[in-house]
C-alpha cells in the first residue's frame, strides 16, 4: 500500500542541482550535484524504493568543481552533463562538460552500503562543452526525446548547439545564436521545447523570455518584461505546444501562450520569495510544481489551462477557436484551478524540483542545505485525474 508521507534524505553537503535520470523509466532515480568548496564535489545517485518507502544512494566523485546545474541524457542513462565552477588563476570560471558514470557503479553498493561513500568511484570525463571563446555556462539542455547526440549550452550571451560525436567524447558547435542589445546581456536559464520537432528553444535573460528557431538560430518571439524581476526558470507544457510556464524573483509563476505574448494567460502568486523552479508533470499537464526561497514547494492543479480543461482531452485548435467551439462543452465552465498542497519539509531555499521519469505521481525537491525530499501527488487527486 503506497504511503503519502514524504521521504527525506540528507546529503551532508550544500546542493542546488537536481535532475531525474531521464533515460531510466523503470527505477525511480534522481541525480543530485553538491556544492562544496572544501571537499571533492559529488554526484549522489538516489534510488527510491517505493514499495518499502526507502532511499538507496550511491556516490560518484565530481572533482572538477562545485555543481550549479546537472542534466541527464535522454538516451543513455550513464551519461550526464554538469555546469560547475572552477578556480583558475584566482578567477572563478563556470565550465560545462559531459560525463559518464563508471559501468559498475551499481555493483559497489549492494554488498555494503557504506563502501560507495568511503571510497566512491569517479565520473569519467567525456568532453568539455566550452572553448576559449565561450565560457561561463549557465546550463546545458539535452534535446528532448532525442538520441543523446545534441545539446545546447547557454553561456554568457550565447546559445550554442553542440553535436556530440564518437560516443560523446567529442563535441562540435554546429550553430549558435547571440543576445544582442545594450548592457551586460547574459542568459540565466532555458528550455528546449519538445514540440515542433524539437526545433525551438526558450531562454530567459534578466526579465525577458525569448523564443528561438534552432534551424535558423533566429528569435521568434520576445516577452520583454515577463516578470518584474529576474526570470529564474522556464518549462514547456508537454501536451500543449504553445504553452510555457515561467517563474522569477517577483515571487510569481506565469503561464504564457507564445502566440500572444502581450500578457500571461494566468499568474500564480502563492510564494513569498523568489521562485527558482517550475515543472509541468510529464503526463498530466495540469499538475505544476514550483520551488522557492520561501522554503516551500507548491503543487498546483492548473486545470483550466491544461489539455483537459473540462476533465477530458481537448485539442489546441478547438481551445483557441473559443467562441465558435461547436462541442458540448459550450456552456460549460472549465474546472477550477487550485493549490493542491504546500509542502513544508524544507528549512532552506528550495532550488529545484523534478518529476520522476519512471512514476508520474512522484517528485523530488532539493534545498540548499542538502535536504532532498521525495513526495507524491495526494492519492485523492491522483484518482480524480485517472477516473
Amino acid at each position: 500500500m503506497e504511503d503519502d508521507a514524504p521521504v527525506i534524505y540528507g546529503l551532508e553537503f550544500q546542493a542546488r542541482a537536481l535532475t531525474a535520470q531521464t533515460a531510466e523509466t523503470d527505477a525511480i532515480r534522481f541525480l543530485v550535484g553538491t556544492q562544496s568548496l572544501k571537499f571533492d564535489n559529488q554526484i549522489h545517485i538516489i534510488d527510491f524504493d517505493d514499495e518499502n518507502n526507502i532511499i538507496n544512494k550511491n556516490v560518484l566523485l565530481h572533482r572538477a568543481g562545485e555543481i550549479w546545474h546537472i542534466g541527464a541524457s535522454p538516451a543513455d542513462k550513464a551519461v550526464l552533463t554538469t555546469c560547475y565552477n572552477k578556480t583558475s588563476d584566482s578567477r572563478v570560471v563556470s565550465c560545462a562538460a559531459v560525463w559518464r558514470m563508471p559501468s559498475d557503479w551499481e555493483t559497489g553498493s549492494n554488498e555494503s552500503p557504506d563502501d560507495s561513500a568511503h571510497n566512491p568511484q569517479t565520473l569519467e570525463l567525456l568532453c568539455h562543452l566550452d572553448d576559449s571563446a565561450h565560457s561561463n555556462a549557465a546550463c546545458v539542455l539535452w534535446e528532448p526525446m532525442g538520441d543523446g547526440k545534441r545539446v545546447i549550452s547557454l553561456a554568457d550571451n550565447h546559445a550554442l548547439l553542440w553535436d556530440l560525436q564518437e560516443s560523446s567524447t567529442q563535441a562540435a558547435v554546429s550553430s549558435s545564436a547571440t543576445l544582442e542589445g545594450k548592457g551586460q546581456l547574459k542568459f540565466t536559464s532555458g528550455k528546449w521545447s519538445p514540440h515542433h520537432n524539437c526545433s525551438q528553444l526558450a531562454t530567459a535573460n534578466d526579465t525577458a523570455i525569448r523564443g528561438w528557431d534552432l534551424r535558423t538560430m533566429s528569435q521568434i518571439y520576445c516577452i520583454e518584461n515577463a516578470h518584474g524581476q529576474l526570470v529564474r526558470d522556464l518549462d514547456f507544457n508537454p501536451n500543449r505546444q504553445y504553452y510555457l510556464a515561467s517563474c522569477g524573483d517577483d515571487c510569481k509563476v506565469k503561464f504564457w501562450d507564445v502566440r500572444n505574448v502581450q500578457e500571461p494567460v494566468k499568474t500564480l502568486e502563492e510564494h513569498s520569495h523568489w521562485v527558482w523552479s517550475v515543472r509541468y508533470n510529464h503526463s498530466h499537464d495540469q499538475l505544476v510544481l514550483t520551488a522557492s526561497s520561501d522554503s516551500r514547494l507548491i503543487l498546483s492543479n492548473m486545470v483550466s489551462i491544461s489539455s483537459e480543461p473540462f476533465g477530458h482531452l481537448v485539442d489546441d485548435e478547438e481551445l483557441s477557436e473559443g467562441e465558435e467551439n461547436p462541442h458540448e462543452d459550450k456552456g460549460k465552465e472549465p474546472l477550477q484551478d487550485s493549490v493542491v498542497s504546500t509542502f513544508e519539509e524544507h528549512e532552506d531555499s528550495v532550488y529545484a524540483a523534478e518529476w520522476s521519469s519512471a512514476d508520474p505521481w512522484l517528485f523530488a525537491s532539493l534545498s540548499y542545505d542538502g535536504r532532498l525530499v521525495i513526495n507524491r501527488v495526494p492519492r485523492a487527486l491522483k484518482y480524480r485525474i485517472l477516473l
